[in-house]
């Protein structure tokens, strides 16, 4: 008899930007996945194009590389709290996770997050400080805080005895000292196989498996992804699946596939331990547990933190809807909403009660605008109204709203402005430490307060400051918040942008379009320098005369326009006013176009 391959699963987790899926690159390059004369891309599981551009990762993803006939499977975990249901579900798969924090920024909220629900779960972490090539390194230092980091979350002896290495990721370098001489990642991949024991063998136990994220192939449908804890899987056997509500129902499972390298195997059978990919059950949802069919036994259904945000999803119906986008409809975009929950676990899609549009609420901006960039991308036309926070009431009624945590660092001369703004956002300061001509500020802010900041903080600080939240918990409702003070400048007609009426407006607001910029009645083309709202006309041209020509006097020298992204669109907008995101364009608009309608509504 053959004896049971050795496999240890493990999540590498960290905050954004603390170089996981460079790490996890590393990994591949050293393992000898690649072929000599394969071309090899930054950031290789980072596969999403969204993920390219921004540099973050959004989906977890798997990836498997073999050390010493070990075989390790490797899960690549997103930093953004935004996708921390991502993270929980993975952590359940894992034997171990590295915990990689920066150097010189030290252990961060997300970091603790992630940490804490890995110290829950019993796991026993391995700490690999990163970028230790940077000028401002303290790597001693941020040992001791991680420290401190465990002993604040009730970590055990033994979860406390972990092991430490230094390392710089991108250049694929780890070691046991910070003085010790090395040139690649083995001594981490020997610490994985030292520290974690292998899977234990029960394959002749009946099978158990528990389905942690889903995907979707286009050939061959919805795909159940998980760990097989007990038994063996084969392709084409018949299994019970437990589902949520409690009912087993039985089904087959067409094909099985396990992970070498990046790529997708298909296998007759798999073994316990290992991370499987099935297809052939198209009701598979998260958290269900796939049994042998005359042993049904569930595991634990995993809990799906709920969302924090909601915004409504409507028909464009502004007078340029249709141009730009393939899918304009209701139809088409309850398809997709319906596609993309097949997926997103996250997420929760309600009808609205007039017929054009849903209320999407998912758990934050980064969420729901990532959505929205995927749409946009593939051809739809939607109007987004204002991100709205979800309150929640307790036995007695009383409102309850989601309070997060922001830790803040900025260059102290920009300090002021940041604390007078947060404290009108009913913020209240937790700590307040310096450093270096830095202040790092600490704050508990309703998430409501926090909808809009980020630009503005980005403008206060002149882009110097860094801006980390995460929501922390639930508390009685703060009272108003200010919006935003300053009123929107609104086309009157429709048309085509002039510079010369342009010219004129820029002396009383900031412009978000151009020159040559093709306009309608209703449309937000700028901020008013006050805070009512004003109506001009954008397209009006200049007048001939006997006298003289229209482009005779010096050319006109407008400062640039705000071009803002979809995220900045979304923090902008006010109650009164949608977001509308074409695949070529994004524009402010007015819910209500016409002036007079405007002003119906107002009263």
């Amino acid at each position: 008899m053959k004896e049971k391959q050795k496999i240890i699963n493990i999540a590498v987790i960290a905050h954004v930007d603390a170089g996981k899926s460079t790490l996890v690159d590393a990994f591949l390059s050293q393992s000898g996945v690649f072929r000599e004369n394969e071309e090899i891309v930054d950031c290789i599981m980072d596969s999403n194009d969204i993920e390219r551009e921004r540099g973050i990762t959004i989906y977890s993803k798997n990836c498997s590389v073999m050390h010493n006939d070990v075989k390790i499977n490797i899960v690549d975990t997103p930093g953004h709290a935004d996708f921390s249901s991502e993270v929980e579900r993975i952590i359940k798969t894992v034997d171990t996770v590295i915990l990689l924090v920066d150097s010189s920024e030290g252990p961060m909220p997300q970091t603790r997050f992630v940490l804490q629900k890995s110290l829950e779960m019993g796991l026993n972490p391995i700490l690999l400080i990163n970028k230790i090539d940077k000028k401002d390194q303290r790597a001693v230092e941020v040992v001791d805080m991680v420290y401190e980091l465990f002993m604040e979350l009730d970590a055990t002896n033994e979860q406390l005895d972990f092991p430490i290495l230094y390392g710089i990721a991108k250049h694929g370098i780890a070691k046991t000292e910070l003085d010790e001489e090395s040139d690649d990642i083995t001594p981490l991949f020997d610490t994985i196989i030292n520290h974690a024991e292998p899977y234990p063998d029960y394959n002749d136990e009946p099978l158990q498996m528990q389905v942690s994220t889903l995907a979707y192939d286009d050939y061959i449908g919805r795909l159940g992804i998980g760990r097989i804890y007990k038994g063996k899987i084969r392709t084409g056997q018949t299994v019970a699946v437990c589902k949520a509500d409690g009912s087993t129902v039985q089904r087959k499972i067409n094909q099985v596939f396990v992970y070498k390298g990046l790529k997708r195997t298909p296998v007759e059978e798999a073994e316990c331990g290992d991370i499987v990919v099935l297809s052939g059950i198209s009701d598979i949802s998260i958290g269900e547990t796939i049994c042998d069919e005359k042993f049904p036994e569930a595991m634990e259904m995993i809990h799906i933190e709920e969302p924090t945000l909601s915004m409504n999803f409507m028909v464009n119906k502004s007078p340029f809807a249709g141009r730009a986008g393939k899918y304009v409809t209701s139809r088409h975009i309850k398809e997709r909403l319906e596609k993309e929950l097949e997926v997103n676990v996250g997420l929760l899609v309600e009808p609205l009660e007039t017929t054009d549009g849903f209320k999407v609420s998912g758990r934050g901006e980064l969420h729901l605008s990532i959505l929205l960039e995927n749409m946009r991308r593939e051809g739809y036309e939607v109007a987004v109204s204002k991100p709205e926070v979800i309150m929640h009431r307790d036995e007695k009624g009383k409102l309850l709203e989601p309070i997060e945590q922001a830790v803040i660092t900025v260059p102290d001369e920009y300090s002021g402005a940041v604390i007078s703004k947060l404290n009108i956002r009913k913020g209240i300061m937790t700590s307040m430490s310096g450093k270096d001509g830095y202040s790092k500020l600490e704050y508990l802010v309703p998430t409501r307060g926090l909808l809009g900041y980020r630009t503005e903080f980005i403008n206060d600080t002149r882009g110097e400051g860094t801006f980390v939240r995460r929501f922390e918990k639930f508390e009685p409702y703060k009272g108003e918040i200010p919006q935003r003070i300053n009123g929107a400048v609104i086309a009157q007609e429709e048309g085509v942008a002039t510079p010369y009426a342009l010219d004129n407006i820029s002396e009383r607001a900031i412009l978000f379009i151009e020159p040559g910029t093709k306009v309608y009645e209703g449309m937000i083309v700028g901020m008013n320098s006050r805070n009512e709202d004003m109506v001009v006309n954008a397209c009006k041209a200049k007048k001939t005369t006997n006298m003289r020509a229209a482009g005779s006097d010096e050319a006109v020298k407008l400062s640039p326009a705000r071009i803002f992204t979809l995220e900045e669109a979304l923090e902008f907008i006010n109650d009164d006013e949608l977001v509308e995101i074409v695949p070529n364009d994004i524009r402010l608009r007015k819910k209500y176009l016409k002036e007079l309608e405007r002003r119906r509504s107002g009263r």
